[in-house]
């Protein structure tokens, strides 16, 4: 493999075969595919070409999944998303697989590399559920996107051209979701080409509307005292005396901003998300300006400004001061983080990756690889070790310019897809537990988090739950409220001696009303279907009912005159009643008269609706509407008697 022949090319060659597809490193996948699309292998041209690929694609699209690496719209995840959609539109198009199928090929798969990729083993059902969500994603268009490519090759074809234009490429991609690879490989099966430049033309000019839409402009940087190299101290100080190396004035929807380069600085900035620090800047002349955000921008700490008071400042010495009592509440956040990924593998699975993080002062967010959603039981469990830890007061072990080969020795997680120096920061809370590579700040011990508590959990997207969680000041905030709450349903039920049978007699109680009222209700809207039937008068062979009637809610009253239409092939029914205070109205007209007289009952029920200071719609046969103005319904009445 080492001298360039490749994996593949060497199993061809011991196996004496006449192609890498014939080895038993594809043919498994192969004969899966073959018997789905019931033809042998090797009997037709372009069936044998998409079975090669697929799986050849297959085997690297679940690879890379199980690896952590998830189907996205940017950086390596669309490597993986246009991998698959290639693969899926091959099955589509040449063995008429137009259901998901590569999700199918997961199982033989992971069987075949038993013992040589055990993580596919161990994550068979995760890859499994990820790839058929991307699949039946990309069927939803696929078909609608075919055919239009198909009718841009006729036309072009028609006019004698052989290259599609950029826009149109560009068209396939931003409304279609064809990857560009994808475009140019189909048009090539059709004997054209596509024009790349044009494509990327067309893209950089979406992203040129985008900023003008944005309404972001800049002036150039302004260097103020000479120096490159910025020095962050946020580790160790929250205040230095520094002085701004440069600063550049931008302009966007919200303002003018000022972003200011310091040349010692105790502000983070933005990154691993964790948000920036914000603080002020103290100017030798007595001024003070505020930071209200810290972002890096080209390996540069950026202090970002909106006060124009420091253009006449920037050459003072200064000292810069970061809110501490907000970074302190960043930090229980940021450590509660790490606790919280390593509790998740432990009750979870180590399939467990980060996909995402967010930890500003108000609440920390994890996203994460999991294929189904947490269970009560495991976030209690998950809630239990993390406080179990806090309680413990581990110490925190910061540990800065490791060299990276170091790392795996010491069993750090590590962001994947995530570009490291050579020397890196590695965070432990109990070698054990929680060993990371991270730049964020961090408690000095788990005992400073106080608290953490679960708030939520749900799905971001395919294989990708999150979790939102708050730790200490206000965790116990909301254990209060709770708390609270508590007390006051116990005092409205008179202190009872099981506060949650109590409830449970409740709910019971008032479900057995609910049925009771609509019982009742029912019977009292039969009675007006009877009264009104006996009201149903005739106009020129047309059927009606006109009345304004007593029924108890809209949903009743819209249900009666449904069922009144039932009673005559040929119905004109409006009715209206003042529930709640307000006009609500229903018109009713049978399929034979919207069709005879062109009658159309969401049209005519606006009309109606302006009586009683209201609006409404629907559809030809059935439409309904509301108005503030019950005094309005008489007119409504005598306005739908002109309809006849």
């Amino acid at each position: 493999v080492d001298t360039g022949m490749g994996f593949e090319r060497l199993c061809m060659a011991i196996q004496g075969k006449q192609s890498n597809y014939d080895t038993d490193v594809f043919q498994g996948t192969i004969q899966i595919l073959a018997e789905k699309f019931g033809q042998k292998y090797g009997e037709s041209k372009w069936p044998d070409i998409a079975m090669r690929v697929i799986a050849d694609h297959i085997r690297a699209i679940a690879f890379c999944i199980a690896d952590g690496q998830l189907p996205s719209n940017t950086k390596a995840g669309y490597v993986i998303r246009r991998i698959l959609r290639r693969a899926v539109r091959y099955g589509y198009t040449y063995l008429n697989f137009k259901e998901p199928f590569l999700h199918l090929l997961i199982p033989s798969l992971a069987q075949q590399f038993k013992g040589v990729f055990d993580e596919l083993i161990a994550q068979e059902a995760f890859v499994a559920k990820v790839i058929y969500e991307e699949e039946l994603s990309f069927l939803r268009t696929l078909s609608s996107g075919l055919i239009r490519l198909d009718n841009l090759m006729e036309k072009a074809k028609t006019n004698k051209i052989d290259v599609l234009s950029g826009e149109e490429v560009f068209e396939l991609n931003d409304t279609y979701g064809f990857p560009i690879d994808l475009t140019a490989l189909i048009a090539r099966e059709n004997g054209m080409d596509i024009d790349e430049s044009g494509y990327n033309q067309a893209l950089q000019a979406q992203k040129l509307r985008s900023r003008k839409d944005a309404g972001a402009s800049a002036e150039d940087w302004v260097f103020v005292h000479d120096g490159d190299e910025v020095s962050f101290v946020g580790y160790d100080e929250t205040k230095v005396n520094t002085r701004i190396l440069k600063y550049q004035k931008t302009q966007n929807k919200s303002g003018v901003q000022y972003k200011v380069v310091l040349e010692t600085t105790p502000f983070y900035a933005e990154s691993g998300g964790q948000v920036g620090d914000t603080g002020y800047l103290h100017f030798s002349s007595g001024k003070k300006i505020q930071v209200l955000d810290t972002k890096k921008e080209n390996d540069l700490i950026v202090h970002i400004v909106t006060d124009s008071g420091i253009e006449p400042l920037i050459n003072e010495e200064l000292s810069a001061e970061i809110d501490v009592s907000r970074r302190r509440v960043i930090t229980q956040n940021h450590s509660s983080t790490h606790l919280l990924q390593a509790a998740l593998q432990g009750i979870l699975g180590k399939h467990v990756g980060q996909k995402g993080s967010l930890v500003n002062e108000e609440i920390l967010r994890f996203d994460f690889s999991h294929f189904q959603k947490v269970s009560e039981e495991e976030i209690k469990q998950i809630e239990s070790i993390v406080n179990a830890k806090i309680a413990e007061n581990i110490p925190l072990l910061e540990e800065r310019n490791v060299p990276i080969a170091q790392v795996k020795d010491k069993g750090a997680m590590a962001l994947f897809g995530e570009k490291y120096g050579d020397f890196v920061r590695v965070i432990t809370f109990d070698k054990n537990f929680s060993v990371e590579l991270c730049g964020g700040t961090h408690v000095p011990s788990t005992g400073e988090i106080g608290l953490f508590k679960i708030i939520s959990e749900s799905s971001v997207a395919t294989g990708v739950r999150r979790i939102e969680a708050i730790t200490s000041k206000k965790a116990y905030e909301l254990l209060s409220t709770q708390e609270q709450i508590l007390d006051e349903i116990d005092q409205l039920l008179k202190s009872p001696k099981d506060l949650v049978k109590a409830v449970g007699q409740l709910i019971e109680q008032n479900t057995s009303l609910q049925k009771s009222i609509s019982a009742y209700q029912n019977k009292e809207v039969g009675d007006v279907r009877q009264s009104l039937k006996s009201q149903i008068r005739n106009k020129d062979g047309v059927d009606y009912i006109i009345q304004q009637v007593e029924i108890p809610t809209a949903d009743a009253l819209k249900n009666l005159a449904f069922e009144l239409q039932s009673e005559c092939n040929s119905m004109f029914c409006f009715l209206a009643a003042e529930i709640d205070g307000k006009a609500s109205l229903v018109l009713s007209i049978s399929k034979e008269l919207t069709e005879k007289k062109s009658l159309n009952a969401g049209t005519i029920i606006r009309e109606l609706a302006k009586e009683v200071q209201g609006g409404g719609g629907g559809q030809a046969f059935l439409a309904t509407a509301g108005g503030q103005n019950p005094s309005g319904i008489k007119a409504a009445l005598t306005l739908a008697l002109t309809y006849l």
